[in-house]
């Protein structure tokens, strides 16, 4: 079951937050972020949080927002992690296909992935398989704790078709 999240919620989405942020291998975000920052950011107020539930505990969590403001505002944007237990069990897939009817719910007219790390490799055949085309690559824009300087992809799919 995949839910709108609240500030009860707050623990189990840095339960599975946390893993990711340390291992610094598919987020733009600090390896040392601390939980209040990283909460702050992932429920800011611009996102619309929901959390994916298995029995009682949360699997998996993303965020939906407009990727720009102004004339970009008809696209939106969203950040997705599922927990580590909860990998191979489709709760990325039933997270991005539920995404996918909320951006059409609110109007949006397309989404837009940002920045895929192109070495999460499960996520991008995940989201071309959904429709997803990748529609730029950024040569070496991330730094891979483990890989050094790797690309990262620009996804696009329009919604509105």
């Amino acid at each position: 079951m995949i839910r709108a999240a609240s500030t009860a919620d707050e623990d189990g989405v840095w339960q599975i937050l946390e893993p990711v942020i340390r291992a610094g291998e598919t987020y733009t975000l600090p390896r040392d972020l601390e939980r209040d920052a990283a909460l702050h950011f992932w429920f800011a107020p611009e996102h619309q949080v929901f959390v994916a539930i298995d029995g009682e505990h949360a699997v998996g969590t993303y965020f939906l927002r407009a990727n720009q403001h102004g004339g970009g505002a008809h696209v939106a944007n969203c950040g997705y992690i599922t927990s580590g237990n909860a990998e191979h069990r489709g709760v990325g897939r039933a997270m991005c296909a539920h995404s996918l009817e909320q951006a059409r719910a609110r109007g949006f007219r397309a989404m837009q992935f940002n920045f895929v790390v192109s070495t999460n490799e499960r996520a991008v055949q995940l989201w071309q398989r959904l429709g997803f085309e990748i529609v730029g690559r950024l040569p070496l824009a991330f730094f891979h704790p483990r890989l050094g300087y790797v690309d990262a992809y620009l996804m696009y799919l329009q919604l509105d078709r």
